[in-house]
């Protein structure tokens, strides 16, 4: 059997303000294997920025064990890093610089050279529709300009696993289509794909196994075939009804009443 690409046992997290402790996350247990885009789920505040960005090494202070491509995350993040992409929904972008200076600073940290990372930098934004504006300042780019960008990034070090924290938020339509198309050929090269997202209807489309999180807990997992049941034909119906959303009758002229 293959070797699992990403172990998680016990992990949590905590945070303190004065004399209030809050435990974020309570005891994740998840093994994922290489070629799989896991779709990760859960209400706003149950976890999953903060999963996201433990795994990444962005937040280095938990409790639990988590090994990454054979590595532990405590002692050998360096090592782990240069494996990984990651795709924030806002992060922060050096937009005084043209992507081609900012994707040389990118590839650089990674430790690519300059040729290989000219090529790859040339090649996505060509198809990103994008090629015309390699050297304009990106102070100038909208919202959905710079969701390009921080998407070429993520994925410039050809890593082998790629975290998405709602990546396509900006993009227009024919965008979405074509990071949908690129996800899935990633994944059908063995690359590992973990999908953060409030969009239902994409994360029911394109995962091939999903987690839902909520309050901290996994309280489901496996391919939506296997999750769903008569009640819940649809990803979000089945999400509304593990996550303890209930239904809500809206009228609308209610809602203008004086």
């Amino acid at each position: 059997m293959e070797n699992p690409l990403i172990t998680i046992k016990g992990l949590r997290k905590s945070y303190s303000k004065g004399k209030t402790r809050s435990e974020v996350l309570k005891g994740i247990d998840l093994t994922i294997y290489p070629g799989q885009i896991i779709g990760y789920i859960g209400p706003n505040g149950a976890g999953k920025s903060t999963t996201v960005k433990i795994l990444c090494g962005i937040i280095p202070d938990f409790e639990g064990e988590i090994k990454i491509c054979g590595h532990d995350l405590r002692s050998q993040s360096n090592e782990i890093k240069k494996r990984i992409g990651y795709v924030p929904e806002t992060g922060a972008i050096y937009d005084l610089l043209t992507p081609n200076e900012y994707f040389e600073l990118i590839g650089t940290l990674y430790g690519l050279d300059i040729n290989t990372i000219r090529s790859r930098s040339s090649r996505f934004l060509d198809l990103f529709d994008m090629g015309k504006n390699s050297d304009q300042r990106m102070d100038t780019f909208s919202k959905g300009m710079k969701q390009k960008i921080l998407l070429i990034a993520g994925l410039i070090n050809n890593p082998d696993i790629i975290f998405l924290d709602e990546p396509l938020s900006g993009l227009d339509a024919n965008s979405v289509i074509l990071v949908k198309e690129i996800l899935s050929r990633l994944a059908k090269d063995g690359k590992t794909i973990f999908y953060c997202s409030h969009l239902m209807d994409v994360v029911e489309k394109i995962s091939d196994r999903i987690i839902i999180i909520n309050n901290g807990l996994v309280i489901a997992e496996g391919r939506f075939e296997d999750l769903r049941n008569e009640k819940s034909a649809t990803l979000e119906k089945l999400f509304a009804e593990l996550t303890g959303r209930e239904e809500k009758t809206i009228e609308t002229e209610a809602l203008f009443n004086s």
